[in-house]
C-alpha cells in the first residue's frame, strides 16, 4: 500500500526502510552517512526536522518542508544520495564481512523495480503519514523515541545516540534538527 506525501508543506511521520529489512546501520560509517545527509537536507534543501530515530534497518522522521520546498523531492533526493553513498562505501570496504551478501541483496531488489537499474537500497515507497493533530504527533514522537528501548538497545530513550530523544529530554545541547 502506497503512502504518498500529498500535502508538500504538511508535517509527516516518515519511515524509510532498507530492502528486506537488512541490518545495514550496525556500523557507524553507514549511520554517519544518514546523519550527514539529513544535515545537508536541512541546510540546503529546506527539510525541517522535528524528530528522528535511526535503527539498524530503518529510519523514522517527523519532518516537513520549508515554504516553497517540496517534501517529496527532498525525500527522493535524500534516499537516492544515501543509497549511492552507502553502496559505494560498502563496495569499497574489504573489511565489510557482509559485503557480497548486501551487494547481492541490493542488486537483486533492483531487478524487481523498473525505476532502479543498478541497486535498490530503500524499500519503495516510504511510509508517510500526515500528522494532523497534536495528539497523533505526540503519539508518533513517543513511538519514534521508544523504538530503541522496545528493541532492547537501551533502557532509556534519551541514551540512544542516533535519536532526537536526548534533545527532548534536555540532555543534548547540539541537535540535528
Amino acid at each position: 500500500m502506497a503512502y504518498p506525501i500529498r500535502n508538500q508543506q504538511g508535517l509527516y511521520f516518515i519511515t524509510c526502510t532498507v530492502v528486506e529489512w537488512a541490518d545495514v546501520f550496525t556500523r557507524p560509517i553507514y549511520k554517519d552517512i544518514i546523519i550527514e545527509s539529513l544535515r545537508h537536507c536541512q541546510q540546503a534543501k529546506g527539510l525541517e526536522l522535528f524528530a528522528y530515530c535511526l535503527m539498524s534497518n530503518h529510519l523514522h522522521l517527523i519532518a516537513r518542508a520549508a515554504d516553497e520546498c517540496n517534501l517529496s523531492d527532498i525525500m527522493r533526493d535524500f534516499k537516492k544520495y544515501t543509497a549511492k553513498r552507502i553502496f559505494e562505501n560498502l563496495h569499497a570496504n574489504p573489511q565489510e564481512s557482509r559485503r557480497f551478501w548486501l551487494e547481492w541483496l541490493f542488486k537483486n531488489a533492483a531487478s524487481f523495480n523498473q525505476r532502479n537499474t543498478n541497486i535498490q537500497f530503500w524499500q519503495q515507497p516510504s511510509h508517510s503519514i500526515e500528522l494532523l493533530t497534536d495528539a497523533v504527533t505526540r503519539q508518533k514522537l513517543e513511538y519514534i523515541h521508544q523504538n530503541p528501548v522496545r528493541a532492547g538497545i537501551c533502557y532509556r530513550a534519551e541514551d540512544y545516540v542516533y535519536s532526537s530523544a536526548s534533545f527532548y529530554a534536555g540532555l543534548a545541547v547540539e541537535r540535528l534538527f
